[in-house]
C-alpha cells in the first residue's frame, strides 16, 4: 500500500489558483486571447498560435470541457471546424485587458510589443 495521502483539495481553496488551473497554460491562454477577435478555424488558430497540432487539438478539447470554447462542424464540402469562446470564454476579455495594462506597466523593455 501506498504511503501517500489522496489529493484532496483545501474546502478553501484560492479563487485566483482555481482560475489558473483552467485557463493558465501557455496555449490556454494564447488560444483563448486568439479567440477574443472572433470564430476561427483550426489550421488558423495553428499558424496564429505557432502550437503543434497535437497540442491544439488537446487544449481545445480541454477548454471545451471546462466551458470556454464552442466548436462548430459545418458539413458542407469542405468539411470545415470552427471554435468560438462561449459567454464564460468571452468573460475573460477585461481580464486580457487588465494583463496587457499590468505587463505594459511593469514589463516594458522585456518585450517587443506588436
Amino acid at each position: 500500500m501506498s504511503s501517500q495521502e489522496p489529493n484532496v483539495e483545501p474546502p478553501n481553496a484560492c479563487p485566483v489558483i482555481e482560475s489558473l488551473e483552467q485557463i493558465g497554460s501557455q496555449w490556454r491562454l494564447a488560444v483563448l486571447h486568439e479567440l477574443l477577435t472572433g470564430e476561427q478555424r483550426f489550421n488558423e488558430l495553428k499558424r496564429s498560435t505557432g502550437a503543434n497540432a497535437r497540442t491544439l487539438s488537446r487544449v481545445l478539447d480541454d477548454l471545451g470541457e471546462t466551458g470556454f470554447v464552442e466548436r462548430r462542424i459545418e458539413e458542407d464540402a469542405p468539411i470545415a471546424t470552427y471554435y468560438s469562446l462561449t459567454e464564460k470564454g468571452e468573460s475573460l476579455e477585461p481580464v486580457f485587458d487588465e494583463i496587457d495594462c499590468w505587463a505594459s506597466s511593469w514589463l516594458d523593455g522585456e518585450f517587443e510589443r506588436e
